[in-house]
């Protein structure tokens, strides 16, 4: 299967291109990754798409969109040279607990918001479904951990737990907490292409609490850690408001894999380990 992938060299991008046989990567070019694959250069964020004014794919997988512009020149690069769009989007949609999804906002302004961020996702699902129909595929997944992650997330609970000691905690030891392994996000993607079925998919992983996490993140790095409720600040890695707890219980999509909590956090540990200390 020839598949174009936005994108393809960041986190979630690279765990899916590690998964395809025959990819091409649409990208400015500033990474060595997957050398032996087709590159073509451009920028999204200029508007640059030249290089995909020829070819043609079985499918792309939109990685890197957030605002419903970029789909649409994507879209308008691509023509009918494409036969399925397949759009990573994130449960952010959601505006609750339910499948129902958040007002679209089709204008939001850079750089995006927790107000904004899940409303232009769902302007850019619009989008995709109002151009390809039921050649058009949503994955959702919530939030994703794994090896190669650029953002804060679960590798800064991995390196407070090998740090041991006390750790002091801007949140609630007993809030929900949902990751999703990026290489489950990943198979998902390849299977829902390899089916070639369309829809919307929700991508989810084990379920637990921060106290739990840190419990399973002490564990695999062999300390002891003490968990100090503080008073909350403005933002910490997976800390959320009291109004979103009731979201941290996605069910997974029909047939993906589901990777143990702790075998993700092991394999973070791992990984972060032959990086530079910061």
């Amino acid at each position: 299967m020839r598949v174009l992938v936005l994108g393809g060299t960041g986190f979630v991008g690279r765990a899916i291109t590690e998964q395809l046989d025959e990819p091409t990567l649409f990208n400015r070019g500033t990474s060595p990754l997957f050398p032996t694959a087709e590159h073509r250069r451009g920028d999204r964020e200029t508007g640059d798409y030249a290089s995909l004014m020829t070819g043609e794919w079985d499918a792309v997988v939109d990685v890197t969109a957030y605002f419903p512009w970029q789909v649409r020149q994507t879209m308008d690069a691509l023509g009918d040279r494409v036969r399925r769009y397949l759009f990573i989007s994130s449960h952010a949609v959601f505006a609750g607990a339910g499948d129902e999804l958040r007002p679209a906002i089709p204008d939001a302004e850079p750089p995006l918001t927790n107000a904004t961020y899940g409303p232009s996702k769902v302007a850019c699902e619009r989008e995709v479904v109002a151009r390809f129909g039921e050649r058009a595929t949503i994955v959702r997944p919530v939030k994703v951990a794994g090896p190669h992650d650029n953002q804060t997330g679960l590798t800064t609970w991995t390196r407070a737990a090998a740090r041991g000691g006390r750790f002091e905690l801007p949140g609630d030891p007993s809030q929900p907490v949902q990751l999703v392994d990026s290489r489950d996000l990943a198979r998902l993607v390849v299977k829902l292409l390899d089916k070639d079925r369309g829809g919307a998919h929700t991508a989810a992983g084990p379920s637990t609490d921060l106290a739990g996490l840190m419990a399973v993140c002490a564990a695999a790095a062999g300390t002891e850690v003490e968990i100090v409720p503080v008073p909350e600040q403005s933002y910490f890695p997976l800390v959320k408001p009291r109004e979103l707890w009731n979201t941290q219980n996605r069910k997974p999509a029909e047939d993906q894999t589901v990777t143990p909590l702790e075998t993700t956090v092991q394999d973070v540990l791992a990984w972060d380990r032959t990086r530079p200390p910061v």
